[in-house]
């Protein structure tokens, strides 16, 4: 880890904005945002309960690779960054093998940008449907995108590409 400990590091994140979701404008829609403002606080529970009792499974990274962050710039200053220009906490969303943060920006109610940091400096990221509109298209990852080249022009050059 560059200048903080990898503690310091995720007490900061941890006090990092939280993603929103947009208020959706269909009927069913906001019945399903009503739900998650409700149970969006004992989810992460919920899940990693549902984990620990491998009735769920998650394990790995997520797919879409983008690199790795900079030398020249450390992986607070590279958070700060996207939560700068809009990028919120997601910690609704599964937990990778050595993530530090997972970050959302929320297009519309239906659709969002998701990006990962990971403790080794390695950044992932794809565009997909929000867990709050489709929780199993979500889930099972239909119609996610890489959509790599506005990712990297988001980034500029706080990361270095993957080969």
């Amino acid at each position: 880890m560059q200048s903080e400990s990898l503690d310091q590091l995720k007490r900061w994140i941890q006090k990092l904005p939280r993603s929103r979701m947009q208020y959706p404008q269909t009927l069913t829609a906001r019945a399903k945002y009503l739900f998650w403002r409700v149970i969006t606080p004992i989810h992460p529970y919920v899940r990693d309960l549902l984990l620990r009792l491998r009735i769920l499974r998650h394990e790995g990274r997520q797919n879409f690779l983008l690199g790795k962050i900079a030398p020249h710039t450390s992986i607070k200053e590279f958070i700060s960054h996207l939560i700068e220009i809009g990028y919120g906490n997601h910690f609704v969303a599964w937990r990778d093998d050595g993530e530090l943060v997972s970050l959302r920006f929320v297009v519309s109610f239906m659709h969002q940008y998701h990006i990962r940091v990971y403790e080794d400096g390695e950044v992932r990221a794809h565009f997909e449907y929000t867990p709050e509109c489709y929780p199993l298209w979500h889930m099972h990852e239909v119609d996610m995108e890489s959509r790599r080249e506005e990712f990297l022009k988001l980034m500029g050059d706080r990361i270095e590409l993957a080969s």
